[in-house]
């Protein structure tokens, strides 16, 4: 990628925001309807200290989510692989689980768990173990067929098989999932978040977007939603970053 590439989505940006802000002005434009880059800095400026707090409980919750969605998928997908009676019975509800609105079971799940966190990572476990799990099985389906011959010749174990081979072969597929599910992961925790905070439950981004939108304060609800844009962002990032390294290792061993 040459250096031109790389600087032209933040060029692209750049020139966005500041149409943007000059439109705002050109038009008199008022903050309750759309407010301008500054007044949105401005926003976040002068409530720094609520903002980032939300956006860390938004966090945990995301990276909770993860945590158990990456657990629950690849052991899923382990059991796939190791039975056809165990595919059939797994793919089935986890992909009527990936339909299911989450936002429709959200309030259920907040009222069966009964504990406020918990409640908001199984919500957003369920957006985001997915793409893990159907990556992972899509992995391990796709070892190459000559090579479980090989390890087959040689009396290799189904463990032995699959620790030194499946599971190598499917890392991509796994990684490739897993950036995607970090993504969903926010997503599902400011979903959790938003119907949680309807009830009265303060935590999150979620909660202080929709207590700007009681109080028509359109900068700050602005504000709250650049962080979130922000962190989806960072959180893609981090894990293509990961992956590569991952991979990079792994090829060069």
């Amino acid at each position: 990628m040459s250096w031109v590439e790389r600087v032209a989505p933040v060029a692209f940006g750049v020139l966005g925001i500041a149409l943007w802000q000059l439109a705002v002005w050109g038009l008199q434009v008022p903050v309750y309807v759309l407010p301008g880059p500054v007044a949105i800095v401005n926003a976040y400026a002068g409530d720094f200290d609520v903002l980032n707090a939300a956006l860390v409980s938004t966090l945990t919750v995301t990276f909770a989510a993860l945590l158990v969605s990456t657990v629950l998928g690849v052991a899923l997908a382990l059991a796939m692989a190791a039975s056809n009676l165990a595919r059939a019975a797994i793919q089935p509800w986890a992909v009527i689980l990936q339909v299911t609105p989450v936002v429709a079971i959200a309030p259920l799940i907040i009222i069966w768990v009964n504990q406020p966190f918990m409640a908001l990572v199984v919500c957003a476990t369920i957006v985001a173990f997915f793409p893990v799990l159907s990556n992972t099985a899509a992995g391990l389906a796709a070892t190459p067929v000559d090579l479980l011959d090989l390890f087959r010749l040689n009396g290799a174990s189904r463990w032995q098989t699959l620790m030194l081979l499946r599971l190598p072969a499917a890392l991509p597929y796994f990684l490739a999932g897993l950036r995607i599910s970090g993504t969903l992961a926010l997503v599902g925790a400011v979903v959790a978040e938003f119907v949680a905070g309807s009830g009265g439950f303060a935590s999150g981004l979620a909660y202080r977007i929709l207590e700007a939108g009681y109080r028509l304060e359109i900068p700050r609800m602005f504000a709250a939603l650049v962080l979130l844009a922000l962190a989806g962002m960072a959180i893609y990032g981090a894990l293509g970053l990961f992956a590569h390294v991952l991979l990079r290792r792994r090829d060069a061993a």
